[in-house]
């Protein structure tokens, strides 16, 4: 395609490549925030292993419902809007790893950052979230 082809289609679909330019920039600017947090990811058999290793403890950032759908099993459960005024109930996990999950693993990273702005250090994202824990086929629980 020559960019004078390219001019014309922009010239004839300003929204559409409005549209397109808008949603490339949403992703960029979500995957910058995600890599320069400070938040490493991890994915979900590192995250089991780093878990009988190391004591790793699990942060569920989702929603209530989300949440009573099923989690990893002894998963502490903290809705990301509730993260900044609870912070203190994580200050006895200071010292272990955690391991921050959502659904997919955007909401987790947006929770690592937080965690890691407040002087938690090891702070690791569950690369896929829920979804790929549940690939993966380990234990989910409904226990409250």
């Amino acid at each position: 395609m020559t960019f004078e082809r390219l001019l014309e289609f922009s010239a004839n679909h300003p929204v559409l490549v409005a549209s397109f330019l808008l949603t490339l920039g949403l992703l960029l600017y979500l995957e910058l925030a995600r890599r320069l947090g400070g938040v490493q990811d991890i994915g979900v058999m590192q995250a089991t292993a780093l878990s009988n290793r190391e004591n790793a403890l699990f942060l569920d950032v989702r929603e209530d419902k989300e949440y009573r759908d099923g989690h990893i099993p002894g998963a502490v459960h903290i809705p990301l809007k509730q993260l900044p005024e609870r912070l203190d109930e994580l200050g006895k996990y200071r010292d272990r790893p955690l391991v921050v999950c959502c659904r997919s693993g955007n909401r987790s990273s947006f929770a690592g950052r937080t965690l890691t702005k407040n002087g938690f250090e090891r702070v690791y994202n569950l690369d896929g979230g829920m979804k790929a824990w549940q690939s993966a086929g380990l234990p989910v629980s409904k226990k409250q």
